[in-house]
């Protein structure tokens, strides 16, 4: 079993990383293997709504987008990490997240979720309210911990010193691989995804 850790933050080992890394090594722990991905450090394209990839599975902008879409097959469960920007995640990763879900066209169905923000003093809630979104309209059962998953600092030192946020990641690392190892324990039993109904489109203007 394997989770897929997203760092949208700028920097590669700030403050987001610390938290993610907590939860990681919780996950660990427990036999889960995991993987970073950072996608915050260069400017990343948004939609523009062409349709490609409904044609080819893929986007049309061949960037770390299509590199998740590839690596979906094998992979469990997702956490997805930013920094608060104006009480909201990075602009870089709501581009990633944007392309990703729309080209992967249900492929992230029944796959475990959770959202981890890291902020220096507010707007924690709305950055993590905005990235669970994109889960709870895909069919991803989000996994929880025992507060909202969010840590507090300046620096990764500061974050260091967040000792309930830091349990935090790691509660939500070890709910996680519980719930993993219950999913595939009841797969190995016949237990199968839930069978989903075609999709019904209902605009609000007719």
């Amino acid at each position: 079993m394997k989770v897929m850790l997203i760092n949208g933050s700028p920097h590669a080992r700030g403050c987001t990383y610390t938290a993610l890394a907590e939860a990681a090594g919780a996950l660990e722990k427990n036999g889960i293997e995991t993987e970073f991905m950072h996608v915050g450090g260069t400017p990343v394209a948004g939609c523009i709504a062409c349709g490609r990839c409904r044609q080819t599975g893929k986007c049309f902008v061949d960037d770390q987008v299509n590199v998740l879409l590839e690596k979906l097959p094998e992979i469990d469960g997702l956490i997805v990490g930013s920094p608060v920007y104006y009480a909201g995640a990075s602009g870089q990763l709501i581009a990633f997240l944007d392309r990703a879900f729309y080209a992967a066209g249900g492929r992230f169905d029944g796959k475990l979720a959770a959202a981890v923000v890291s902020c220096r003093r507010g707007g924690a809630t709305a950055a993590f309210e905005q990235i669970n979104k994109f889960f709870s309209m895909n069919n991803m059962p989000i996994v929880t911990s025992q507060y909202w998953n969010q840590v507090h600092g300046f620096t990764p030192a500061d974050v260091r010193k967040d000792e309930e946020g830091l349990q935090t990641m790691r509660t939500l690392g070890n709910n996680m691989a519980w719930l993993l190892k219950c999913i595939e324990v009841g797969r190995k039993a016949g237990v199968p995804l839930p069978e989903r109904e075609p999709f019904k489109m209902t605009n609000f203007i007719r």
